[in-house]
């Protein structure tokens, strides 16, 4: 039986990118339902596939697996590649996971996920640059120790695809991560990571609550998606 990956709007929809990524990168089979965020949460309507309410969610048969994490640990139960085969490199990838997870809350608060525009950021907190002199360590340190191109080494990872959205904020508000900027530009190059994009700048879903963090996070200077 073939997975039912159910995502959100490719623009925002942060968390729905990584499960996708794995999947696509691992040449996982699986049907892509998306459903879009409305002008309100749509905790409700969201709850009849995700006990959450929230995005993304593994369909399997009966059984239904929710939250990003979740997702690649029942992932990586079935399928190899999820996490890296070394294991100092996966004792590397498994707690950047985690942390990526439970953290950077400057970051996602100060530079939303938007993939079709380009903002000028409003001045930098004290918070956010920690955050992403914390980007730069991690990236940094995988390519360092493990050789590229990938964070954890010569193949994609769990690693890779949970910052894959962190790549897209970095385009987006010109952050400076010093030489983890090979992993970024090598990732936004990923066939699957362009597939998103392209489908990002094609759709017409706006969501107030989004734009409005967008807005607040700086002065937009372009925008490549489609009139709405």
């Amino acid at each position: 039986m073939t997975y039912t990956l159910v995502t959100a709007n490719r623009n925002y929809s942060s968390w729905s990118l990584r499960p996708w990524l794995l999947m696509k990168a691992l040449g996982i089979p699986f049907t892509d339902r998306i459903e879009p965020f409305g002008e309100l949460v749509n905790y409700e309507a969201f709850r009849s596939f995700s006990p959450t309410g929230q995005v993304p969610a593994l369909i399997d048969g009966d059984r239904t697996v929710w939250d990003s994490l979740g997702i690649a640990l029942y992932l990586a139960d079935r399928h190899p590649g999820v996490w890296p085969a070394d294991e100092a490199a996966r004792a590397f990838a498994q707690p950047a996971v985690c942390e990526m997870h439970s953290g950077f809350f400057a970051l996602r608060s100060g530079c939303p996920m938007n993939v079709g525009v380009r903002v000028t950021p409003k001045p930098m907190s004290d918070a956010l640059a920690k955050d992403i002199g914390r980007l730069r360590e991690i990236f940094e340190d995988g390519l360092s120790r493990f050789g590229g191109p990938w964070l954890a080494g010569e193949a994609f990872s769990a690693l890779d695809a949970f910052f894959a959205p962190v790549a897209f904020r970095i385009r987006t508000y010109g952050l400076d991560v010093g030489k983890g900027q090979a992993w970024v530009e090598h990732i936004l190059d990923h066939p699957a990571m362009r597939e998103w994009e392209r489908a990002a700048l094609a759709e017409r879903w706006r969501e107030p609550g989004h734009e409005a963090e967008l807005a607040a996070a700086g002065t937009i200077t372009a925008d490549f998606r489609v009139l709405p």
